[in-house]
């Protein structure tokens, strides 16, 4: 009985070496892994291999030639500038004060808090114990509850307040800021009462014209704070303004494109959110990943033809601020609106849901304008609609999705 154990523990063995050779069981060599690698490489001519090293060579020299272009016209303003202001100590908010305040050493980054008990502990601890506890914050950045004191001599201010509270909260401090300062909006979302975005919202608020630009892209507050790559875009209708904020923030970290499609920038920010919160919903209910690739797929249709209708560029939509930030918001765990759709999806009610959570997910109140103004411009969106009946509690989370499935099949548009 030993024997018997021992000779099959060796075919075991010979069997397990054989397949790490890539031999079957007469000793001959079988395609594995490795011998696909060799067939690729058999595959490339050595004309081959130096076209593509060409090519790579010619994309380096185009990047080189730019980046020469950009230091020589960059270096004014980052100089220039003394002091930014950041209205709102969110986690964002918090990790762009902190990109700019690691760009100069010496700028003078205030951070616009509405509580003095964050504040004090900001500036004692020099952390944001509460969105960003892990994190030290660099000693230029500095937290404050006077708005006098945050906005005044202001080169740049940064407005970092959820959406939904922006209109007021602009009319409170309207008075501190100056008419010139440019306003560089991080809020994602569209208003629920008016359907309106932000670059709607913030000179209505302000009573007057503003310099704006917005910024957007795939971005979590985490990995900005690590210093991880990312790509943001700056969209402002002065392409000037756009140009400035790329050199503001620009970094071995942060890729900063420029646009001047801020409808574009700003709807598709505003609707993943809520495109998010249906693939969270997927996730829920443990439909799988082929209901989820197809849901968000046309999730993302829905978002190109409402975009589109408003006046968005196609190159916009399908870009960092589009897809790239779909890509991110929907499929990624850290995503607070996704999150809030796996829980409906596993039963949890939205009461509970908000009840949990201490940052806002614009998705929520998003939804509703998203459907109001689709409505306006006779668009119609199935899987987004979906989620705002879901949110409101028309229909349960199973039924929606259901139904979504079980369209009528028609052709791709």
């Amino acid at each position: 009985m030993g024997r018997t154990r021992r000779d099959g523990a060796a075919a075991t063995t010979v069997s397990a070496t054989r397949r790490t050779r890539g031999e079957d069981g007469r000793g001959r060599r079988t395609r594995t892994h490795a011998g696909a690698y060799e067939a690729f490489k058999a595959g490339v001519s050595e004309e081959d291999r130096a076209s593509i090293v060409g090519e790579w060579d010619k994309i380096m020299r185009w990047a080189a030639f730019v980046e020469s272009a950009h230091a020589r016209n960059d270096e004014s303003v980052l100089k220039s500038a003394k002091k930014v202001a950041i209205m709102g100590g969110g986690s964002f908010g918090t990790a762009m004060a902190t990109l700019l305040a690691r760009n100069k050493g010496d700028l003078d980054v205030v951070i616009l808090m509405r509580s003095d008990k964050d504040a004090a502990s900001l500036n004692a601890e020099h952390r944001n114990l509460k969105y960003l506890p892990k994190y030290d914050l660099p000693v230029n950045i500095r937290a404050t509850t006077d708005a006098r004191e945050a906005l005044s001599g202001s080169d740049f201010i940064i407005h970092a307040v959820p959406v939904q509270q922006s209109r007021a909260f602009l009319s409170g401090v309207k008075d501190f800021i100056d008419p010139k300062t440019p306003l560089l909006c991080l809020s994602k979302g569209l208003e629920t009462g008016t359907c309106e975005m932000m670059s709607e919202i913030i000179p209505a608020g302000l009573g007057r014209d503003q310099p704006l630009a917005v910024l957007s892209g795939p971005t979590f507050a985490v990995e900005l704070m690590q210093g991880l790559p990312t790509t943001i875009v700056a969209a402002s209708e002065d392409e000037g303004l756009a140009i400035r904020v790329q050199q503001l923030f620009g970094s071995s970290c942060l890729r900063v494109n420029t646009s001047t499609d801020v409808t574009g920038v700003e709807l598709s920010g505003a609707m993943k959110n809520v495109l998010a919160i249906a693939a969270g919903i997927v996730e829920g209910l443990e439909l799988g990943n082929n209901a989820m690739a197809s849901l968000v797929a046309q999730g993302v249709t829905e978002i190109r033809w409402l975009a589109g209708k408003l006046g968005a560029r196609p190159e916009t939509l399908a870009g960092v601020s589009g897809t790239g930030d779909i890509m991110l918001t929907c499929f990624v765990n850290l995503s607070r609106n996704r999150t809030v759709g796996v829980r409906l999806g596993s039963g949890e009610s939205l009461e509970e849901i908000l009840g949990s959570m201490s940052q806002v997910a614009e998705g929520v109140a998003t939804a509703g304008a998203v459907v109001r103004l689709a409505r306006r411009h006779r668009v119609n969106l199935p899987v987004l609609t979906a989620v705002a009946c879901i949110l409101d509690g028309d229909m349960d989370a199973k039924t929606a999705v259901d139904k979504i499935i079980n369209l009528p099949q028609v052709p791709e548009v």
